[in-house]
């Protein structure tokens, strides 16, 4: 589960979200009034979801995207007009006044997206030992079965997929077998 920190102008208003947020089982970390405590808190955790106003005591919502990590969602509550000009990439938008039910499925999806996001970072993180093992196992692959190194490789991706395991996991389980 993300950890959410909840930011708006108003304590009070922040105050309310986490309430609405706690009470549906979600794990609010902060609540804070400018961008600056915002980027903060998220420097302490791994990885979460900003729910903001449109607008902060110290800067607008495109300004906290663009200095919170890249890992970290945002869900903006704001008017309608502040959406005239178009949402920012990698937001979500709930237009106010809110329902509480458009809130609740919105960070559930969002949630979603993210328990698969870390698998996609780790693609990035491999050791060389285990990039040793798919190489080993693409031309054991392309040796055995007249595959060129693509093909090796897209039916690696593709066994890797069907059977729910890392592509490090399928390359040893190839070699295993052999």
């Amino acid at each position: 589960m993300n950890t959410i920190i909840v930011t708006f102008p108003r304590m009070e208003n922040g105050k309310s979200i986490k309430r609405i947020l706690v009470n549906n089982g979600f794990e609010v970390h902060a609540v804070c009034t400018t961008g600056a405590q915002t980027l903060q808190y998220a420097d302490m955790i791994e990885q979460g979801i900003v729910v903001c106003a449109g607008r902060m005591q110290d800067m607008m919502y495109t300004q906290l995207r663009e200095y919170l990590p890249s890992y970290f969602q945002m869900l903006v509550l704001a008017a309608p007009a502040l959406w005239e000009q178009g949402v920012e990439e990698h937001v979500v938008a709930l237009s106010m006044p809110l329902k509480v039910h458009e809130l609740l499925s919105t960070l559930e999806m969002m949630e979603h997206t993210a328990v698969r996001r870390p698998k996609k970072r780790r693609a990035a993180e491999r050791s060389e030992e285990e990039k040793q093992m798919i190489r080993r196992a693409k031309e054991v692959l392309a040796a055995r079965n007249s595959m060129t190194e693509e093909e090796a490789h897209r039916y690696l991706q593709k066994c890797s997929m069907d059977s729910g395991t890392s592509l490090s996991e399928t390359a040893q389980m190839i070699l295993s077998m052999l």
